[in-house]
């Protein structure tokens, strides 16, 4: 038990429809999140791990985020919002955003796993407010050079992360 005081607490939050497209685009291949979790928190204690997608209702996804509760995440749905226009909705960076605020006062380390240049504000602000690291994972090609640029460390997502 004494170990585990001394462990750096970590939080990890993952854009799963953006990992999604990126491997996907590049690898034609899957994000392995089991793989990701040892990765990310060895030597480390999870105090928070998020998993945010967007909810089709469809029965393989049900399983998929199953999956994502038996690693550990907490997964977060937002219903897939189908406009009149064939344009589609399904965001969740200002959820993300404020979940990585909430919890970065508690945490030692924030990992988050996403390519998208939006978050490099809120890496900014992390680092800058809490004095703490954060670890990003992406998909190198797909992956804002603001945002790699923003992170502590950047983490390419390669083939040792793929299914």
């Amino acid at each position: 038990m004494e170990v585990e005081k001394n462990m750096k607490k970590v939080s990890l939050f993952v854009d799963v429809q953006n990992i999604y497209y990126t491997t996907k685009s590049v690898y034609n291949a899957n994000f392995d999140y089991n793989k990701f979790w040892a990765n990310a928190t060895e030597g480390r204690r999870v105090v928070n791990a998020f998993a945010y997608a967007i909810d089709r209702g469809d029965e393989k996804q049900r399983q998929f985020q199953n999956i994502l509760r038996a690693i550990g995440f907490q997964v977060r749905l937002k219903p897939y919002i189908q406009r009149s226009d064939g344009s589609a909705k399904g965001d969740w960076d200002v959820g993300i955003a404020v979940d990585v605020l909430d919890c970065a006062g508690e945490s030692d380390v924030i990992v988050l796993v996403s390519g998208d240049g939006d978050f490099d504000v809120l890496v900014d602000k992390v680092r800058s407010k809490y004095n703490i690291p954060v670890e990003v994972y992406g998909v190198r090609d797909l992956t804002a050079s603001s945002l790699v640029e923003a992170a502590s460390v950047y983490y390419p997502i390669g083939k040792e992360l793929l299914l």
